[in-house]
């Protein structure tokens, strides 16, 4: 299905087109239809799918056909991380480029009054974090009352960071009437718990992982022991030395433990997680996708808001107990048709991991031997 057959606004079709943007995934066939038909939606999909067009393209549509103040904020969108809010903020720029309508992101870890002086300019679509939206509602900054569309984007991790109860309180503030669009590249039973009690009359939408992880991905897995992870790391970092790596692990700590370990080696590399500063997390996804800085290393957390189009190499330090998770790291390479690869390293105590992933993606993970 192609874009322009689903009867968008000619304001938002030349914002695609500009954009290089013609034909829909198949996230995007089967959610934008029934979001234009004002419907509530669940959707499961991983990344790379498409996922966030799926829902910003219906969204901007629907505003700029639909009796609203210029002004007012009529969408919120709700993300657990400042990457990810910052990334879909620039992505609403980018969409609606000849719309005229405005946007504006907030979020936590830095000073508010930037934020504060762009809602005083007026919003049409407001995307925020869940702490600082908060914060801004009991300050006075922000009302909700005139929310017509609310989204929840990456509902997994915000059951994860423990933000359950601040989404909770955010949507008592909504106004009853209005669409609710649920976003999640999981669906775990406590995810689509919640669902039922925030959306109304709703469909459901799942693309399963194995559609694009095997068609798109070379995986493949070393069996190694945990004291020697790092030495592997260093000898694939070294026989890929112009590589974009993107290197998951489990924690903070072992994540920061990786990167002085890579040091160590004269190997430069730097983590993003929770722990560290707007400031240095933003550095370093903007070197690793200038090119400036070849190895990042992430939590799973805080990669949520990386998207970079052309990554070499994806390495999984740690395997995920959660069988979808792997599914949505290695989608970090691969994406948009290329094609990728994602390498993972299992001690003796992950083996019964790798076989979850492999129940779940329907195929055999290459076995490579550790010379």
């Amino acid at each position: 299905m192609k874009f322009i057959d689903l009867g968008l606004d000619q304001r938002m079709l030349d914002g695609i087109v500009a954009l290089g943007y013609e034909t829909a995934t198949p996230v995007q066939q089967q959610v934008m239809v029934p979001i234009l038909e004002g419907k509530d939606i669940i959707a499961a999909a991983q990344t790379g799918t498409g996922k966030t067009a799926a829902f910003l393209l219906p969204l901007l549509h629907r505003l700029l056909t639909s009796a609203h103040t210029a002004g007012d904020i009529n969408a919120l969108i709700i993300v657990p991380t400042r990457e990810l809010a910052i990334q879909i903020n620039e992505s609403i720029t980018s969409y609606g480029k000849y719309t005229g309508l405005k946007n504006v992101v907030i979020f936590g870890g830095v000073k508010q009054g930037g934020q504060t002086d762009a809602l005083r300019r007026g919003t049409d679509i407001l995307v925020a974090t869940p702490g600082r939206l908060l914060d801004l509602i009991s300050q006075g900054f922000i009302s909700l009352q005139d929310i017509k569309y609310f989204v929840l984007d990456e509902a997994d991790q915000m059951l994860d960071m423990g933000f359950i109860h601040d989404i909770k309180k955010i949507i008592a503030k909504l106004p009853f009437k209005r669409q609710s669009l649920f976003f999640s590249a999981t669906m775990p039973p406590a995810i689509a718990e919640l669902s039922t009690k925030i959306l109304g009359d709703y469909e459901r939408v799942t693309i399963k992982p194995k559609q694009a992880t095997a068609e798109k991905v070379e995986q493949a897995v070393y069996f190694v022991s945990k004291p020697n992870k790092t030495k592997l790391l260093i000898h694939l970092i070294e026989e890929n030395p112009d590589a974009s790596i993107l290197v998951f692990s489990r924690t903070k700590h072992g994540a920061d433990k990786i990167v002085r370990l890579l040091t160590k080696a004269h190997i430069k590399s730097a983590a993003i997680h929770g722990n560290k500063s707007q400031g240095a997390r933003q550095r370093a996804l903007g070197n690793f996708k200038k090119g400036e800085l070849n190895i990042l290393i992430a939590t799973d957390i805080a990669a949520r808001g990386i998207d970079i189009d052309e990554l070499a190499l994806v390495i999984n330090y740690d395997i995920p107990n959660i069988p979808e998770t792997y599914v949505h790291r290695i989608g970090r390479t691969g994406r948009a048709g290329a094609s990728g690869r994602a390498i993972s390293f299992c001690d003796q105590e992950e083996r019964a991991y790798v076989r979850d992933i492999q129940k779940l993606i329907g195929i055999q993970i290459t076995i490579l031997k550790n010379n």
